[in-house]
């Protein structure tokens, strides 16, 4: 729909027609040139249209090529990760063929080198001698001697002879080392006896040397070793010596291994009789703490007897025969401790027979059985309980008897199964509890009027108790 033309200002009135023409012809132009702009506008969208519909078949060619392209991209990709994955699986597979090759001789040479060193130690092995106290303590058991004899001073004695042969074997031509006859030096007889001479000398006081080095540092479980070291130092001069035949006398070996065991002998017996001296010393400390005890109890029971006699004929004299009964009552009682206290000084197989543990110390399955002729039987668990233990010992059993040695020495019997010390047999421990000491006693003793079947170690469990209550409570995570 065309748009009206804009409304004309006035104009006057002369020369309107002529204007008016003007005005229309000026119109017609004007909508000639409207209309021709409408077909150019036409022209031009259709142009524009075909443009963009051409542009847009270009991008869509474009595009399909670009994605051809990219496929063409891809696959190549493909391909070429697929041939460097293969290259690589064969080239790891190559290298682990290569480390498994590599690994093999790796272990091929060190089990070589194993072998070898397993050769060298134990030839190694033929020239060293274990002289490690641990090992040999752990291997020594019991002693046995290889010299019996009674004491300590006959050892000392056969130790004297042994010195004796031993300086006459040293001597020139005595027989201790031994070396080649008819060697010459520079052809000389003379010195080549005179090398042979000094050569033998010094051998000799190596070997002399290693034995006194033995000897002095010897100990009655490395007896054993020190042989062995002997021997091996016997082997070392032989080796040596070798090119001029030197080496030490079987007849002066023995010898200075029967020193060895004659040594270790004396020192064993030397230790097993300071034990026992000081076993008997420490019964004759118990006897003579029993027999003070006894003087002092009679010396206390004489005296109160001789104020109750005093009293008594005082009594008597003054006529006042019921008090004189009453205090002959308490006299005969004090006559009857008088009498028990004579008894035990006269008796020495009476006395107490205890059974104590400590499970602080030794933990709940050890008791120690044992008697004493004390008065007093508790001054000897005091005495105990003093002796560098942690821990008192608690009473599980504490009775008279008229043969407590023998009962005590039926304990140790009884209990010869489970003894801690099997080698000291006057360390009085055993591996088992109260309760299980209980029925051999009833047994031995008869009827038993007290036993402690658990141990009280108060000092122990509030220990425990307190270390309870002040360990600190570990964080949670």
């Amino acid at each position: 729909m065309k748009a009206d033309p804009a409304p004309l200002p006035p104009v006057p009135w002369f020369g309107a027609r002529k204007m008016a023409r003007a005005l229309s012809s000026e119109v017609q132009d004007l909508r000639a040139e409207r209309d021709g702009m409408r077909e150019q506008i036409d022209r031009l969208g259709i142009l524009t249209i075909l443009q963009l519909e051409s542009r847009r078949a270009d991008l869509e060619r474009e595009i399909a090529a670009q994605g051809s392209r990219l496929e063409q991209e891809r696959s190549d990709h493909a391909l070429r990760l697929d041939r460097e994955r293969s290259e690589q699986e064969s080239r790891l597979k190559q290298e682990r063929l290569d480390q498994a090759s590599r690994l093999e001789r790796e272990r091929s040479d060190s089990e070589a080198a194993l072998q070898t060193l397993k050769r060298r130690i134990t030839e190694a092995s033929k020239t060293v001698v274990a002289t490690e106290d641990l090992v040999l303590l752990q291997e020594a058991g019991v002693y046995h001697y290889r010299h019996p004899l009674t004491d300590a001073v006959a050892y000392e004695k056969a130790l004297a002879k042994i010195d004796d042969e031993i300086k006459t074997m040293t001597r020139k031509d005595g027989g201790a080392v031994l070396a080649a006859i008819g060697w010459t030096v520079n052809g000389s007889a003379a010195e080549g006896r005179a090398l042979l001479r000094d050569f033998s000398k010094l051998m000799l006081r190596a070997f002399n040397a290693e034995a006194d080095n033995l000897v002095r540092g010897l100990k009655p479980f490395k007896l054993a070793a020190a042989t062995d070291r002997l021997q091996k130092v016997a082997d070392t001069i032989e080796r040596l010596g070798k090119t001029m035949q030197i080496r030490i006398s079987s007849p002066y070996f023995r010898l200075r291994v029967r020193e060895l065991e004659l040594t270790a002998d004396f020192l064993q017996k030397q230790a097993e009789e300071k034990e026992v001296e000081r076993a008997e010393r420490e019964r004759l400390r118990e006897e003579r703490k029993v027999q003070q005890e006894i003087e002092r109890e009679r010396m206390r029971l004489e005296k109160e007897r001789q104020h109750y006699e005093n009293v008594l004929a005082s009594l008597v004299a003054k006529g006042d025969e019921a008090g004189a009964a009453r205090l002959q009552d308490q006299l005969s009682d004090v006559q009857r401790a008088i009498e028990d206290v004579d008894y035990r000084a006269a008796n020495i197989r009476a006395g107490y027979v205890y059974v104590i543990s400590n499970i602080g110390s030794f933990g709940e399955r050890m008791v120690k059985v044992g008697m004493t002729r004390r008065l007093d039987p508790m001054d000897r668990i005091r005495e105990l309980s003093d002796a560098s233990v942690p821990f008192n010992f608690d009473i599980h059993a504490l009775f008279f008897s008229q043969d407590a040695v023998g009962i005590e020495t039926a304990m140790h019997e009884r209990l010869a199964g489970v003894r801690v010390n099997i080698v000291n047999r006057r360390r009085e421990f055993f591996r088992a509890t109260p309760l299980e000491t209980k029925a051999h006693l009833a047994d031995l003793a008869g009827e038993l009027l007290q036993f402690q079947d658990l141990p009280e170690a108060l000092e122990y469990r509030q220990g425990l108790t307190r270390a309870e209550a002040t360990a600190e409570p570990q964080e949670v995570a």
